[in-house]
């Protein structure tokens, strides 16, 4: 139950995080959308995280927009409003890039973990008073079926932005294969166009070396 308390401290606090960040709450089929104005957009996973330094370091699963070589990435913590990824799990990340090639992950961002408890997609926690005189199996149960409520909505929230993601970077990658074949065609026009002039100037530079041949020959 203690553990229970902690998570509700830890709405508490994130409240008050999310308020002094001035937050602007950003729903569901809005949530991609927001996310893709960042610099950078990834699928990852938490692998090093230094907590002295605050410093956290990605595995890059599934890049979906920006362009970064590395399968690494860093994100400095620079401020109160940045996120805090200090559990190893799975993360959707939306940032923007530092001069260092570091990234900052704003926590105003949609970006989340795949447990981000005292996220805004976490339902409200079961009104149980805690002086009230309630049986300790309901109150364990109450809390259970809490959990079970925003395991099953994190993870909807999860897939929806994982497929709209992939369909994202699809479509930009048709636009991207469009733009190559037109400059192709572009380029292989030009090609033609350039060609056909040459051999019309060598054409007519023909016709007056033989004109200008058969006046001498006279």
């Amino acid at each position: 139950m203690k553990l229970k308390y902690i998570f509700l401290s830890a709405l508490f606090f994130i409240y008050n995080y999310s308020f002094s960040c001035d937050c602007k709450p950003i729903d569901r089929k809005n949530i991609v959308e927001t996310g893709l104005k960042y610099e950078i957009v990834f699928h990852g996973e938490v692998i090093k995280v230094d907590s002295i330094n605050r410093i956290y370091t990605f595995r890059i699963i599934e890049l979906f927009k920006g362009k970064y070589n590395s399968q690494f990435i860093t994100q400095k913590y620079s401020g109160n409003c940045s996120d805090v990824p200090s559990l190893k799990q799975l993360w959707i990340v939306y940032a923007n890039f530092n001069d260092d090639k570091t990234i900052e992950v704003s926590g105003c961002s949609p970006s989340t973990g795949f447990q981000p408890y005292g996220s805004d997609s976490m339902p409200s926690p079961p009104e149980i008073k805690i002086s009230q005189k309630t049986d300790d199996q309901i109150k364990t149960l109450s809390f259970y079926v809490w959990d079970l409520k925003f395991e099953n909505r994190n993870l909807q929230d999860w897939i929806y932005q994982i497929e709209k993601l992939r369909a994202y970077k699809k479509s930009q990658n048709e636009i991207s294969v469009k733009e190559k074949t037109e400059a192709k065609l572009e380029t292989y026009s030009r090609y033609i166009i350039i060609s056909l002039i040459v051999n019309i100037v060598l054409f007519l530079s023909l016709i007056f070396i033989f004109i200008k041949k058969k006046n001498f020959g006279k």
